[in-house]
């Protein structure tokens, strides 16, 4: 039994983990968002966070950990929770940074998150989604091939794979939707307002998952 993935196996599964990542979801919402709000560096940050979280759920599924998450309704809702409250204590931050103002009577000004706290950010974010979790429990075993042996194995490589190409994808959004947020930073009053929106993006997600 062959414990590499083959050539077909890879195919099939990137196109398809492509398609996933492309198409407009919470985690491009946030990265687009948060490029548009803070520049190149933040939206390549989180982008990088988010992609890397993968990891994570990868981890989860080879080990069959995430199996059980989905199956104790105990352990789904406390996870539910956490990364909706995470989503909505982001949000509030970036709205309480869009009260900054360069006029002396305005509020005082919410320092900006460096990249490295972006990063971070991003990786909880993706990390603590149980959506996620269930996500790779029905996607990734689908490419997996019983005669080739090694599934636990073959989860792994294809968790691996799914994180470059959201790296990659997500990377792209977060410098594309930067270098758009970069020139639209030159108006004070409009960075203010991208902060306002990339907060309630956050807030909005959030709340979804909390009710969900």
């Amino acid at each position: 039994m062959d414990a590499l993935l083959s050539l077909p196996q890879v195919l099939a599964f990137v196109g398809a983990a492509l398609l996933v990542t492309v198409a407009p979801g919470p985690d491009n919402l946030m990265v687009l968002s948060l490029g548009l709000a803070r520049g190149r560096r933040a939206g390549l940050a989180f982008g990088a966070g988010c992609a890397l979280g993968c990891l994570n759920h990868t981890a989860l599924a080879a080990l069959g950990v995430g199996a059980l998450i989905a199956a104790s309704p105990t352990a789904f809702t406390a996870l539910r929770w956490a990364g909706g409250l995470y989503l909505v204590w982001i949000g509030v931050g970036a709205l309480r940074a869009s009260w900054r103002s360069p006029e002396g009577n305005a509020p005082r000004a919410v320092p900006p998150d460096p990249p490295r706290r972006l990063f971070f950010k991003g990786l909880a974010v993706n990390a603590i989604n149980p959506k996620v979790v269930l996500f790779f429990l029905a996607f990734l075993p689908q490419f997996v091939d019983p005669l080739r042996g090694h599934a636990a194995g073959q989860v792994v490589q294809l968790g691996l794979a799914f994180t470059l190409q959201a790296l990659l994808v997500f990377g792209a959004i977060g410098w594309f939707a930067g270098r758009v947020g970069e020139r639209l930073q030159q108006r004070p009053g409009l960075t203010r307002g991208l902060d306002g929106i990339a907060g309630l993006v956050f807030v909005g997600l959030g709340l979804r998952l909390l009710v969900a």
